[in-house]
């Protein structure tokens, strides 16, 4: 069945600045997007949204614009974005301008929770909508409900994407935690669930049974209608392979109608994304 890739990561370190990579040598390198779909089309993989990678800040609108062109199967770019910023409003200005950006990210998950609880990000989050672009929401389990939840409630009218399933530490068996919190989300009608990167938080060698816990509370909890799927590409190659996670995939959803496997696998990117 086709997917569409919602969280595709490439690097390119002859163009951009990806100060983070120094501390994660196992993928400090080149990711292209002609090795990613060398891989991927053979996985039933037919286009890809481009996740923005943390380039350097000076980066950021470079990286936009390099990577709404970068590959004809590339059909869109979720830029970075600093709504803390009161320079946010031009960012929006600019990058819809671009064409091509379907949503906007500001990596949560590795910051302070103050960042995205003052008035200022609220309401540059609430400008998304009338440009008509999502928020990837990316937020550890612990942020789900002090950080996640308030600012999903602040801002109703835009379309908030949750990254990674909330980020479960798989590997430590925390669970409880996590499914209260995503729980807690999914009672919000304004956000949907992106089945991504949990391969890489599942310690090494990831099984289906590992992961299948996380996978069918998120079913339950947010729908068929509410999910899209992400390879996390290569964040995923940290613990297994692009392979092995659409594998792993497949057979979570081996009880699955064909119209349920598609929602997930395209048909909600679609609509999401306005793809």
């Amino acid at each position: 069945m086709a997917i569409i890739d919602t969280h595709l990561h490439l690097v390119y370190q002859d163009k951009f600045s990806y100060p983070w990579l120094s501390g994660a040598p196992a993928i400090n390198r080149p990711w292209t997007a002609e090795g990613y779909f060398a891989e991927a089309e053979k996985l039933g993989i037919e286009a890809a949204l481009h996740m923005e990678v943390d380039v350097a800040e000076a980066d950021i609108e470079a990286e936009t614009r390099f990577m709404t062109r970068v590959h004809p199967k590339v059909i869109g770019a979720i830029a970075a974005g600093r709504p803390e910023s009161p320079g946010f409003p031009e960012w929006l200005e600019i990058a819809h301008s671009i064409g091509g950006v379907k949503a906007i990210r500001r990596i949560l998950h590795q910051s302070p929770n103050e960042l995205s609880q003052t008035h200022v990000f609220a309401e540059n989050i609430r400008r998304l909508q009338a440009y008509d672009m999502a928020f990837d929401l990316c937020v550890r389990a612990d942020q789900l409900l002090p950080v996640g939840k308030p600012l999903i409630e602040k801002a109703p009218h835009v379309q908030f994407v949750l990254d990674h399933c909330g980020v479960p530490d798989i590997a430590a068996g925390k669970i409880e935690a996590w499914r209260e919190g995503i729980t807690a989300i999914a009672a919000l009608p304004n956000v949907v669930c992106k089945v991504s990167g949990i391969i890489a938080y599942g310690g090494p060698n990831p099984t289906t049974e590992t992961l299948r816990p996380y996978f069918e509370h998120v079913i339950s909890s947010f729908g068929w209608e509410r999910v899209v799927w992400g390879s996390d590409y290569p964040v995923c190659t940290l613990t297994s392979n692009l392979t092995t996670w659409v594998g792993i995939t497949n057979e979570l959803l081996s009880g699955a109608s064909d119209d349920e496997k598609g929602r997930l696998l395209r048909e909600n990117a679609r609509r999401v994304y306005r793809l």
